[in-house]
């Protein structure tokens, strides 16, 4: 497949942008039913998200992947702190580009995104679960160099150390 050369830019989601990643939100949500991950009902509202995202301490921060001001991507994640390491790492609870672009590198960035915050925050790993059903997630974590380190029947449960990924494969 030929690679997309558009532009692609990732930023940080703005508060005016609640209602976005609560579509952007759904959208991933239907993706997961589609693979049979998820089946309950979407329970946060733009209301929500504001409250819990965008306040003087924020829950979860949310990263855009966005084409000429078309919203094509979001990665949410969080700080863990570990006492035993004595160091944070990353907690990526959703990561979700848009069917169309798709092997595009839209994912890659995000992820870079991702592993430049972690970087910059000193902190040990990201992790994450995905579903065994998702072939091709779990195929492009691999390839970035996150590893599946226990896996409880449909959820692989996913590490990628910072220490041994200092590049990241752009096939992905």
């Amino acid at each position: 497949m030929k690679k997309w050369i558009g532009m692609i830019n990732v930023r940080f989601a703005e508060p005016q942008e609640a209602t976005l990643i609560y579509e952007l939100i759904h959208d991933k949500a239907e993706f997961d039913r589609s693979i049979g991950a998820y089946s309950a009902k979407i329970q946060t509202t733009p209301k929500k998200i504001q409250q819990t995202i965008f306040s003087n301490q924020p829950f979860a921060y949310v990263l855009l992947a966005e084409d000429n001001q078309n919203k094509i991507g979001f990665a949410l994640y969080q700080f863990r702190y570990s006492s035993f390491v004595g160091q944070p790492s990353i907690w990526l609870d959703d990561l979700f580009v848009k069917p169309a672009m798709r092997s595009k590198g839209t994912g890659t960035l995000l992820m870079k995104k991702l592993q430049q915050i972690a970087k910059q925050n000193n902190c040990s790993h990201l992790s994450w679960t995905a579903d065994a059903r998702n072939f091709r997630g779990l195929s492009f974590y691999q390839r970035l160099g996150a590893e599946v380190i226990e896996q409880k029947g449909d959820h692989c449960f996913l590490n990628w150390s910072l220490e041994n990924n200092n590049t990241i494969d752009r096939s992905g």
